[in-house]
């Protein structure tokens, strides 16, 4: 399938002046309950006039893109990371301009987690699974039929590696922001 073939999605800051444009389906749809997540969410949640970012629920809402099929449109020098302490193995990237949080990146991973708001609700895919659920808020039930394991099951891994296989093994460098 051609590049151009694959359904196209923008995601945006809240003010508009960054946009990302991610190409063809995410590897998966998944709501994270880590309690890292939840942690940065609160911290960036709490910056002036922040976009939201935690669910009702303490879960926050990710698609993840391969590397290779998202890109910047525009809005890279207001892009800032964000990481809960300095040697830790993720950041979470947002736009300084509305600090709105726009993407989670692992270190050397072949994937960024763009949180699902930063998308228009109608180019939003529905949430395939939920994920580290035991660290969920306590009192949170689910009470629909998506799989909400306690913590990252074989599936989901497999679907990270067949994704990881089909880019040649590579994890791209992210060229718009410094390191």
């Amino acid at each position: 399938m051609r590049e151009s073939d694959l359904k196209m999605r923008t995601a945006h800051c809240k003010c508009g002046a960054v946009t990302f444009e991610t190409s063809g389906d995410p590897i998966m749809t998944v709501a994270c309950y880590c309690s890292d997540c939840q942690a940065a969410g609160a911290q960036l949640e709490a910056l002036q006039s922040a976009a939201p970012i935690l669910e009702p629920d303490g879960g926050t809402e990710f698609l993840m893109q391969r590397k290779d099929r998202i890109r910047c449109l525009s809005g890279a020098v207001y892009l800032k990371e964000h990481r809960l302490s300095p040697d830790s193995g993720s950041r979470r990237v947002f736009a300084d301009c509305c600090n709105s949080v726009m993407f989670l990146e692992l270190n050397n991973g072949h994937w960024l987690s763009v949180y699902a708001r930063r998308f228009n609700p109608e180019e939003r895919p529905p949430i395939q699974i939920r994920t580290m659920t035991a660290d969920r808020p306590e009192g949170v039930e689910f009470s629909d039929d998506i799989p909400s394991p306690d913590k990252h099951t074989v599936s989901f891994m497999w679907k990270l590696f067949a994704a990881w296989a089909a880019m040649g093994f590579k994890a791209p460098k992210i060229d718009y922001m410094e390191d």
